[in-house]
């Protein structure tokens, strides 16, 4: 048995390494056999662990670990030769059989007895630390042990590029060929091939246009590394495809520009319950495998929702979040695909406290979850908010809502202290929702964001039931309590013990019984105070369903035993064993504030906040960030989610403003008091090492020196530049050598030592006081020859001002060589775009400054300028191209103003948006000539300066230009002309001499209501020391009873009262006024007209204040025509009493029917208005203190204007035109409020006047109609009522066309034909009596008469039963009239007849009750006697 176990084995074994060794045929490292009982073996399920993470000598030392004799065995068994024991087992037979059974077997018992999980995490751990060992040991910068080397092949032969990477992590590899990647679909005949870190590129059949350059590239965290080759394909003809860089390449599928992030969104600030839109867009559209853009916050995911709406198209990509709550604030990260793996974006979402509730109220709490579900039990956590409103919060309010209720209710009514809560008393298998408002002072806060929709259900009941899985898909449920025999009385629990603890509760916990029994259970908790046996009831209001039940009424300082019982429909069980002694746990402090709150610069809006953590940092979720602006003595909250870092960027801040901060530390009782305060800070960049110069040029070379030029660096790092250092090389040198030691501090240097005839490269780096910034990039290789030429040398030190939309303002340097003659201009030209060759003169005349103001340029759009130099040799040498700039007005830009200040100079003055420190205003003439001190003095105060002309003249006209020094962009240009100069030295003598200025419109003249006269003017606000003569008709007046002088210095008031003005008032009024150096004089001339016209209402006025002493009318009589076409006639009352009369009278007759108000208005109505109406009206109030009438005269003119405005109210009222189908025709008609007969209307057909031939008009007061008789298609068209009120034409109108006339039409014509069978109808002309009564034994004649056309057909009826005529029945039929005799009647006579008529248009029956009676009888008394 043995011998064919191991040769079974050896033969697995080599066919294993047979094919191990063809699959890997190049790795060094083999794979360890194992056999097929090995592989079977526990090692599938506990792992073996390697020699070099925990030997068997480790394992065998372990204190705990069990002792066997089987280990020596196994030791021995691992020490010797596999393949020699094989051997010997082979030989010895059975005893080498039972040795490996028994090894295997023991191995089998010690893995058994082994406590498997402790040994798997141990290994675990071990190979943990073993594994980052390792990698830490391994990490290493890509290389190429083997690199590429070059090919030379004749066309048509193979070739492979291969070479051997390494590094740690594993770096990606990129191919090139002449710096183009080779990327997705290759050409037919490459081959990329990458394996165990050989990289191979295969090319089959070579052909002339595969020559070139091949590179491989690898990167990784490390760095990159780089390998070239080169490829030359000989053809058989002899002639050698030259390695050449500028070749013309093949064919070679290029990858698709991948698009990358364009415009992006910056750090948002959004109000709590607002909806929050961030978008980011694309440089290009979309490659497919770009399309999945993903969106973080705070490193997770977000995924699309019901309130979170991702879209992504071609060239953008949005994030969509609706009603926002705090937990929504972090940082928002956009990440996309590219082809070196992707690009991405964060930006932080502020989220602001919604408005509150109650003012003064906290904030809403936030992070509220949900753990410990039970079937009646839920436990809550959440974090207290940043604001605590007007008083510190005092704790929380916890609510919930049932969802198929929909109604939220409090869970506690004493205030929660800490944030964390145990919710009892919930229904079983119901969803809740869980909401949490904090308290203070001033009220309860806003809600916070509700928790997700939570089911009480029991957590155990997954572990009672089992599923078994059979054949064909099919499940078998067992559950727990069907394995259990059927209990009634339940067992008790166990493990009664305590899981939450603070200050106000004690939460426990147990066990249920096991087993449980099939029936459900709830549990009654008893408690006693711990040493005594008094137990009683705790849960005694409640029924308690769950293992769990949160104890609120323990008292401090005691302690407690609890115990329980379970509870079926059968029976209450033994108590469980007493818990352990619970005693309420100690508050929870709040923890203690942060401290060394340091802010640093970031951006210009931007700060970056780091504060230390305090010693104990227990309970503590977080911090809540503050600032305050200084001066502005508010504080601000920054973040409304804890943040758990000790470090944050604020952002939101406003430049150049400085601002303090401050910490709180957010623990589960609270947030801490605050932080000490930090040191101030302004806000803006932070200081870093400028930015690399650019254009390097040559200016000037005499054969052994060269002078050197280059451009200031973009960007000089928030400290301006301090110097230079330049670096040379000649051409077949690569390393850099110094060039100055000492910084530079101009953009140019001399370098000397140089040999003539050799090439000569520059590099330039910028410093500051921060450090060396980078280096430029070298500059072309320059000659080293002496300028002999005639042309001038280049223009240099090319610099922008005055950027705007449309135009912008260029600087430059002439040049250091001249040429042989003087230069006489400058050529400038410019291009449009950032990187065009299209160059064009701006101006078709040489320029004879070197500045130059470019105009009529494209808003957005980007250009470069260069300048050349002109002499009488010529054009010289062009400039460096400037760098792009953008035709732009940046946001803040003003422009120079100019204006005289107070005390009459003329002034130039700018103001800066953001003045940095140490920031100089400078102002020039003509963009370098200095303004002379003695002729103006410049004053700067903040971000304002101002250039003051102490004399300005002719000598100060001209162009004047102002910069910042450390930002020349901020830059401005005014040009002072002569026209200004004059029109500012007359507002410069006016401020000098100034003129008392008048606010009114001159002297003005009132009347008052009782009469009196005011005379007045206003000036601006004068000082107490102002001077006022007032002088009428040459002589100066003062105030008398009679006229009275009001002079209000204060507000420049000047009054004249006249209690009553007579003739001696009349003349010229002139004031006189004077205020320091400021004078004025007003005059008013009151004479003639204007005198007897202010004089005239005088009187009026004070004869009607005498009327409104007593009764009057406040509104006179007036009529109105309301829209339900009545007349109404009105005045109103006022300064009424008890005794007050109002009566109405027309031609002098008095009216009653007129209605008086208690509010003083009366009024008469007439409901339908006829001629009656005409006449004169009068309304008369009157009382012991006086009467006044008010008189209305509606006649003539004044009836007709009221009768044309109720013509209109009631054309207005009239609806639209219908029609009404007769037998006759159509009936157009049009319904009114009310219609008078004065109002002119006509009825028109397709633009005619209706034709009487057919047609038939008429009104009544309530509708206006037209019948068309007999109509027919030639009557199908639009029709039109026209109403004429006198002044205005109404009309209405009906389309009475297509399917309306056809379904007029249609319904007169069945009218038509129901008229026609109305009439020839048959039916009874002289009818029946209702009753007849007649004696028995008599006979019983009826006649009754019809009429039809035809004759009608008629028939007698008895009891609903046709007669016929036999018998005592006869019945004969005569003119239309039909007779019915029955003969001796009897009693069985008796019943209902009628008589039946008909015809083929119609029929009609006629009852009649014929009673008989016998002799002696009386008959009915409702009957006719026969």
């Amino acid at each position: 048995m043995a011998t064919k176990i191991v040769t079974q084995r050896c033969q697995e074994e080599q066919m294993d390494q047979m094919s191990h060794s063809m699959e890997m045929s190049s790795q060094i490292k083999k794979r360890k056999f194992k056999s097929s009982d090995e592989k079977a073996s526990f090692s599938e399920f506990y792992p073996i662990i390697p020699g070099d993470v925990m030997s068997v000598k480790e394992i065998l030392t372990e204190p705990k670990f069990p002792r066997h004799r089987t280990w020596e065995a196994l030791r021995e068994t691992m020490s010797n030769d596999e393949l020699g024991e094989r051997e010997q087992w082979t030989l010895f037979g059975n005893e080498a059989e039972k040795l490996e059974i028994g090894v295997i077997r023991n191995q089998h018992v010690v893995r058994e007895r082994v406590d498997r999980f402790a040994l798997r995490r141990e290994a675990e751990r071990k190979a943990a630390v073993h594994m980052k060992f390792i990698e830490d040991l391994s990490m290493k910068a890509p290389d190429f042990p083997v690199p590429l080397r070059s090919h030379s092949v004749w066309a048509g032969m193979d070739v492979k590029f291969s070479c051997t990477v390494q590094g740690c992590p594993i770096p990606s590899v990129t191919w090139y060929k002449d710096d183009v990647p080779l990327r997705g679909s290759l050409p037919w005949n490459y081959k990329l091939m990458q394996k165990f870190g050989l990289n191979v590129l295969e090319i089959r059949r070579c052909s002339a246009e595969d020559a070139g350059e091949y590179k491989v590239i690898v990167k990784s965290s490390l760095g990159e590394a780089t390998s070239c080759a080169s490829l030359l394909v000989n053809s058989h003809e002899g002639a050698e495809a030259k390695l050449k860089r500028l070749w013309t390449p093949i064919p070679v599928p290029v990858p698709e520009p991948d698009a990358q992030l364009d415009s992006t969104f910056p750090p948002t600030f959004v109000k709590e319950g607002e909806s929050l839109f961030l978008q980011c867009s694309f440089t290009s559209a979309l490659l497919p495998f770009q399309q999945d853009v993903s969106w973080y916050r705070d490193g997770v995911v977000v995924h699309e929702s019901s309130r979170v709406e991702l879209q992504t198209g071609l060239r953008s990509a949005s994030l969509s979040l609706k009603h926002v709550h705090k937990e929504h604030e972090g940082l928002y990260t956009i990440r996309l695909r590219t082809w070196d793996g992707s690009v991405e974006h964060s930006a932080f979402v502020y989220v602001k406290d919604g408005s509150a509730v109650v003012v003064g109220a906290p904030g809403s709490p936030l992070q509220l979850e949900s753990s410990d579900v039970n079937r009646d039990y839920v436990f809550l956590t959440w974090t207290p908010p940043s604001a605590d409103g007007a008083d510190a919060v005092q704790g929380y309010f916890i609510e919930r809502c049932d969802i198929g209720v929909g109604k939220w209710e409090r869970c506690n009514d004493i205030i929660q202290r800490v944030c964390q809560y145990p919710v009892m008393g919930l229904k079983e298998n119901t969803m809740y929702q869980f909401r949490v408002c904090a308290v203070n002072q001033a009220g309860v806060g806003r809600p916070s964001k509700p928790t997700d929709p939570i089911m009480t259900s029991d957590p155990l009941e997954p572990s009672r039931t089992t599923v078994v899985k059979v054949e064909r898909g099919r499940e078998i449920v067992i559950t727990k309590d069907q394995l259990e025999g059927r209990i009634r009385v339940p067992f008790p629990p166990t493990d009664v013990r305590v899981c939450e603890l603070s200050d106000t509760y004690a939460v426990l916990s147990w066990t249920e019984p096991d087993p449980r029994g099939r029936e459900s259970l709830t549990y009654a908790v008893e408690r006693s105070i711990t040493g005594k046996e008094s137990w009683h009831l705790a849960s005694m209001d409640m029924t308690v369903l769950s293992t769990r039940f949160a104890a609120f009424d323990q008292q401090k300082g005691k302690s407690y035993s609890y115990r329980v019982r379970s509870v079926n429909k059968y029976g209450i069980s033994e108590p469980s064993l007493p818990s352990g002694p619970v005693s309420l746990g100690q508050p929870l402090g709040v923890p203690a504030p942060p401290n060394g709150v340091l802010p640093n610069r970031d951006t210009d809006s931007s700060v970056l906040l780091q504060w230390k953590e305090p010693k104990i940092t227990d309970g503590i979720v977080g911090y809540y960030l503050y600032c305050s602006e200084i001066g502005s003595g508010q504080w601000k909250t920054i973040n409304n989610k804890p943040i758990t870092k000790t470090r944050f960027t604020v952002h939101g801040l406003k430049t150049n403003k400085e601002y303090v901060f401050r910490v709180k530390s957010v623990g589960l009782a609270g947030n801490s008091i605050y932080s000490d305060e930090s040191p101030a800070i302004r806000v803006k960049s932070a200081i870093s090492v400028p930015s690399c110069p650019s254009a390097i040029t040559v200016l000037h070379c005499t054969g052994g020196e060269m002078l050197i030029g280059w451009r200031a660096p973009a960007n000089h790092g928030g400290d301006p530049v301090r110097g230079y250092y330049l670096d040379q090389r000649q051409k077949s040198q690569s390393i850099w050598r110094e060039v100055n030691a000492k910084p530079i501090k101009e953009r140019q240097y001399k370098v000397t030592g140089l040999e003539e005839g050799n090439f000569y490269q520059f590099r330039v780096f910028a410093t500051n006081i921060i450090g060396l910034g980078d280096p430029s990039e070298p500059s072309e290789l320059f000659l080293c020859e002496r300028w002999t030429m005639p042309e001038a040398g280049c223009p240099y030190d090319l610099e922008f001002r005055e950027v705007r939309c449309n135009s912008l303002v260029l600087l430059w340097v002439e040049p250091v060589y001249k040429g042989q003659s003087e230069i006489s201009g400058y050529i400038v030209d410019i291009s449009e775009g950032a990187e065009s060759e299209d160059w064009t003169p701006v101006t078709s005349e040489v320029v004879t400054e070197t500045h130059l103001k470019v105009s009529g340029l494209k808003a957005g759009q980007m250009y470069r300028l260069r300048v050349s130099a002109v002499n009488d040799a010529g054009v010289g040498m062009s400039s460096v191209p400037s760098e792009p700039v953008k035709a732009q007005t940046k946001a803040g830009t003003k422009e120079i103003e100019m204006g005289v200040d107070n005390d009459g100079f003329i002034f130039l003055s700018f103001e800066a948006a953001d003045v940095a420190d140490g920031d100089v205003f400078k102002w020039n003439k003509n963009y370098g000539k200095a303004i002379d001190a003695g002729r103006a003095r410049l004053e700067n105060k903040n971000n304002r300066s101002v250039l003051t002309f102490t004399d300005a003249s002719e000598q100060d006209l001209g162009l004047y230009t102002v910069e910042l020094s450390r930002n020349p962009d901020v830059s401005s240009s005014f040009t002072f002309t002569a026209q200004d100069l004059e029109r500012l030295t007359e507002l410069s003598w006016h401020v000098r001499n100034p003129l008392i200025a008048l606010r009114s419109e001159g002297w003005q003249v009132d009347v008052s209501e009782q009469g009196r006269v005011r005379l007045w003017l206003q000036t601006e606000d004068l000082s107490s020391a102002a001077v006022l003569r007032l002088i009428l008709n040459d002589s100066e007046i003062s105030s008398t009873p009679a006229r009275k002088i009001n002079f209000d210095k204060a507000q420049g008031l000047l009054e004249i009262w006249f209690d009553q003005i007579s003739k001696e008032d009349e003349g010229s009024y002139t004031a006189q006024l004077k205020d320091g150096r400021a004078k004025n004089q007003f005059t008013l001339v009151l004479v003639d007209k204007k005198f007897q016209d202010t004089l005239a209402k005088s009187e009026a006025n004070r004869r009607n204040w005498k009327r409104k002493s007593g009764p009057h009318f406040k509104e006179f009589l007036s009529w109105t025509v309301t829209s339900d076409c009545e007349l109404i006639i009105k005045c109103k009352v006022t300064n009424m009493n008890k005794d007050t009369c109002l009566k109405w009278f027309k031609d002098g007759v008095e009216l009653s029917q007129a209605v008086y108000e208690p509010s003083g208005v009366s009024t008469f109505t007439v409901a339908q208005v006829t001629r009656k109406e005409l006449g004169v009206y009068r309304a008369v109030v009157s009382d012991s203190r006086g009467e006044d009438d008010s008189v209305l005269e509606l006649i003539d003119d004044e009836f007709e204007r009221m009768v044309q405005q109720l013509n209109k109210q009631c054309a207005l009222s009239a609806g639209p035109v219908r029609i009404q189908c007769t037998a006759q025709g159509f009936k157009l008609y049009c319904s009114l409020k009310y219609y008078m007969s004065c109002m002119q209307t006509s009825w028109h057909f397709k633009d005619k006047r209706v034709a009487e031939e057919r047609s038939r008009p008429g009104s009544s007061m309530q509708k206006l109609w037209i019948e068309i008789f007999d109509p027919s298609e030639s009557d199908k068209g639009k029709y039109t009522l026209e109403m004429f009120d006198g002044q205005e034409t109404h009309q209405r109108s009906l389309d009475l066309s297509g399917q309306a006339f056809a379904d007029a039409l249609l319904e007169y014509q069945r009218l038509k034909q129901v008229e026609f069978a109305e009439k020839n109808r048959a039916k009874v002309t002289k009818g029946l009596p209702d009753v007849v009564a007649i004696m028995e034994e008599k006979s019983l004649c009826l006649t009754c008469f019809a009429d039809g056309d035809p004759v009608p057909e008629m028939f007698w009826l008895k009891n609903d039963r046709e007669l016929v005529s036999s018998g005592q029945y006869n019945i004969t039929h005569e003119n239309k009239s039909s007779t019915l005799t029955v003969n001796h009647v009897t009693m069985e006579d008796s019943g209902n007849y009628s008589i039946f008529v008909r015809n083929k248009h119609g029929s009609q029956t006629v009852p009649v009750t014929v009673s008989v009676y016998k002799q002696g009888e009386k008959p009915r008394a409702d009957a006719v006697q026969l």
